[in-house]
């Protein structure tokens, strides 16, 4: 198996990685990790850390052919190898590629994947890490250019091969689901689907849905729209603002995160955009839908209209559409005829896929 794993500066993706190759040692699958950048300042080592795009272009592009190069041989002879490489690169230079598609195609990878992480958290690693001027503005810009970038690299080279988006994890770490997007391949792909906005302030009903995430989780590969959340972000700009103040802090590993009001609010139709075209595209790159539906005090059901939009999303896409709903009041014919099957308590969804899918 060779993995492409591609991702902007501030993912982190080289600890990540090491992460992911500690679980298939510890299941006697070898894995060998090739990090493209540190393999690039070990041959040039006249050139001082973090500092290695600041060189002329055209020595850049001459020292990552021959890091590739080698990678290339080595594939040859490694049974799983996973490159840790950019898609893209936005520096100085303005915006450049990262790799060349003649090298790729001779690479010839099994599978690609891009790895995203949340703008807050992009930010606070490159403000602690690296030494790259940079506005919230570029960061989201930045990060649907190497989603794009990975998916052009992907068809160009071979669009039998899978292309998966997969984010790092806010309150967990998603090592665990990419290992089994690459070894356990029988394993069904699941999107889950559960109100988020609706029920920020009810902490009875976020922890069914935690329940209802860690339950399904055990049971299949999950793209989970809670591993990167930051709707919330210009919502908490806005009231900073009613109250006079030109920030706010958020939460990052347990640390305030100080984030400017204008900034923050300057990216909230890119944070829509690419929340809503995300979320299909995490259906689009799974085998079925599980959406989780509480239900309120009062009996009537939680279900948002990001929801009902995922749910139609997945029916018109050809995909299994399983929803859990809790509610007292019965479900839509709108929810009933999208669904492949309805249940009523998260148990008896467990039943239902341990007997009929697994």
């Amino acid at each position: 198996m060779i993995i492409i794993v591609t991702g902007m500066v501030g993912v982190d993706k080289k600890s990540y990685m090491e992460k992911v190759c500690q679980i298939a040692a510890n299941k006697n699958k070898e894995v060998l990790l090739c990090n493209v950048g540190d393999r690039m300042y070990a041959e040039a080592p006249d050139i001082p850390p973090g500092k290695i795009l600041d060189i002329p272009l055209k020595r850049l592009h001459s020292l990552r052919r021959s890091i590739f190069k080698d990678i290339i041989a080595q594939s040859k002879i490694t049974a799983n190898i996973i490159v840790n490489t950019h898609a893209t690169f936005r520096w100085r230079h303005g915006l450049f590629p990262a790799v060349d598609f003649d090298q790729m195609r001779e690479l010839n990878a099994d599978m690609y994947i891009c790895m995203i992480d949340s703008v807050t958290a992009l930010h606070a690693r490159l403000e602690q890490e690296h030494s790259v001027e940079h506005t919230l503005k570029d960061l989201i810009v930045w990060r649907e250019e190497e989603l794009i970038g990975t998916e052009m690299l992907c068809k160009g080279i071979n669009d039998k091969v899978p292309l998966y988006c997969l984010a790092r994890g806010a309150d967990k770490e998603t090592s665990e689901i990419f290992y089994k997007l690459i070894f356990e391949k029988d394993i069904k792909r699941a999107y889950l689907s559960f109100p988020m906005t609706a029920v920020s302030n009810m902490e009875n009903v976020k922890n069914e849905i935690n329940q209802f995430r860690e339950s399904m989780n055990q049971f299949f590969t999950c793209f989970d729209p809670g591993d990167l959340e930051e709707s919330h972000l210009p919502s908490k700009a806005r009231n900073a603002q009613k109250a006079g103040s030109s920030y706010f802090d958020e939460k990052f590993e347990g640390n305030n995160m100080r984030l400017e009001v204008d900034e923050v609010l300057q990216i909230e139709r890119d944070i829509n955009s690419q929340t809503y075209t995300r979320d299909f595209l995490l259906i689009d790159q799974s085998d079925m839908i599980i959406s989780f539906v509480p239900s309120f005090a009062d009996g009537k059901a939680a279900i948002s209209s990001g929801v009902e939009r995922e749910l139609q999303h997945a029916h018109e896409a050809a995909k299994d559409v399983y929803v859990i709903w809790t509610a007292k009041l019965a479900p839509s014919v709108f929810v009933t005829q999208t669904a492949t099957k309805v249940f009523s308590t998260i148990s008896e969804a467990i039943t239902y896929f341990s007997r009929e899918i697994l």
